[in-house]
């Protein structure tokens, strides 16, 4: 698989998360080629602002692996990690982030959004983290237009 599909695999989980009344996020590690973790952001289902499809991934990612050493692999996000999920990112020595929309795309969908971007969190931090943008950008909109068009949308 390749970066798009991998891409892909995590636009996906994020629909998954809107037909399930969640917000239009999904993320994806992949260790090796193979993916470990994929999950979608879940704050309205579990009443918990930190629920975010990074911080389950990662989750998922480190139990499965028995460890919470994540080097070597790469998140795949369908936005940028806000500071919080970049934060958790870097710690857990993740190498390497590929998103498809911005932050202030998600602030224009109406998230409250702090507007740091992770070029800037990795200079600030001085992490190693290597940062890919706007893999598959039209695709990733639309996960937000699909979400933005429902009746039963929540956001924060």
């Amino acid at each position: 698989m390749d970066d798009e599909d991998l891409m892909k695999k995590a636009i996906d989980k994020a629909r998954e998360g809107i037909a399930e009344g969640q917000t239009p996020f999904g993320a994806c590690i992949v260790k090796d080629g193979s993916v470990v973790a994929c999950e979608h952001n879940t704050v309205w289902k579990d009443t918990d602002i930190t629920s975010h499809a990074e911080i389950h991934a990662i989750r998922s990612a480190c139990r499965k692996l028995e460890t919470v050493d994540l080097s070597g692999c790469v998140i795949y996000s369908t936005t940028e990690p806000c500071p919080m999920c970049f934060s958790a990112i870097h710690w857990a020595g993740i190498r390497k982030i590929v998103f498809g929309t911005r932050i202030e795309d998600a602030k224009k969908y109406g998230f409250s959004e702090l507007e740091i971007p992770n070029e800037k969190m990795k200079e600030l931090g001085n992490s190693k983290v290597e940062i890919v943008s706007d893999l598959l950008r039209d695709e990733n909109v639309k996960v937000f237009e699909e979400w933005a068009a429902r009746e039963d949308k929540k956001s924060y």
